[in-house]
């Protein structure tokens, strides 16, 4: 049977929200979270935090964590988690899980790894969500998708696609969830490849998959998990948690 590594690439210097990873909320590190719902996961095969920084990495052992240190000259999470995945040659499967989702939902993640394990020509997949605000869709910050019938990616964009040339119309936006599920064979070829011309257009790493003809597979689920981007998203979410605490209370 394929194994599947899970992967939480985690850095300290957001641009908009330093130290974001261990930011408290509900009283507890906004990746620590992320790492407590990715444990709920029945397919992970096993869950490592991907950080250049010490006091992330002090923070995670101390609650459990597995932690992997990586160079501090990555891009992105995706060449972070890259530089792990090329040590962890046992696994045929990684799925790179977003550190500021605190709300991920572990069966969301057993559908990516299922679905990789089930289908051998499938070298990455990720999911999608239908906006429950369509007018959201407009925000360059909300990352949009376009699938075929099969729910496969035909483009990602900051724009609002598709495009409705008829304003009594209100197409479908569904909104990109940013976590992946790759063969460790594609994640290790793509970190290699140059950044495409559309992925620089659109500041979108996952074009770079689509224009070097790399079939992307959408789950569209029916809700996401919100991310946190700024000090006001982690006080909403706290908000949602500690309401979720009292109603289990009540029953």
């Amino acid at each position: 049977m394929s194994k599947a590594l899970g992967i939480i690439p985690a850095r300290w210097g957001s641009t908009r929200f330093p130290g974001k990873p261990l930011h408290l909320i509900a009283g507890r590190p906004l990746l620590r979270h992320v790492w407590e719902q990715c444990r709920r996961a029945k397919k992970l095969d096993q869950l490592i935090v991907a950080t250049d920084d010490f006091r992330i990495a002090e923070a995670a052992f101390e609650w459990g964590a597995e932690v992997a240190m990586t160079s501090a000259s990555h891009a992105s999470g995706t060449d972070r988690i890259a530089e792990v995945a090329a040590k962890a040659k046992g696994f045929s499967h990684i799925v790179n899980i977003q550190g500021d989702e605190p709300l991920v939902d572990p069966k969301l993640i057993d559908r990516l790894v299922r679905e990789l394990q089930r289908d051998r020509n499938l070298e990455m997949i990720t999911a999608a969500h239908p906006f429950s605000d369509p007018g959201e869709a407009q925000s360059p910050h909300q990352v949009k998708v376009v699938v075929n019938r099969k729910d496969d990616a035909l483009y990602f964009s900051r724009g609002a696609i598709p495009y409705s040339r008829d304003d009594l119309a209100t197409p479908q936006y569904f909104r990109h969830q940013g976590i992946y599920g790759y063969t460790r064979d594609l994640l290790l070829r793509f970190v290699r490849w140059k950044t495409s011309p559309l992925e620089r257009a659109e500041s979108l790493e996952q074009l770079r998959a689509l224009e070097n003809s790399v079939r992307i597979h959408v789950l569209i689920t029916k809700t996401g998990s919100p991310g946190v981007d700024t000090p006001e998203d982690a006080a909403a979410i706290a908000e949602a948690i500690a309401s979720s605490a009292r109603k289990r209370t009540r029953r």
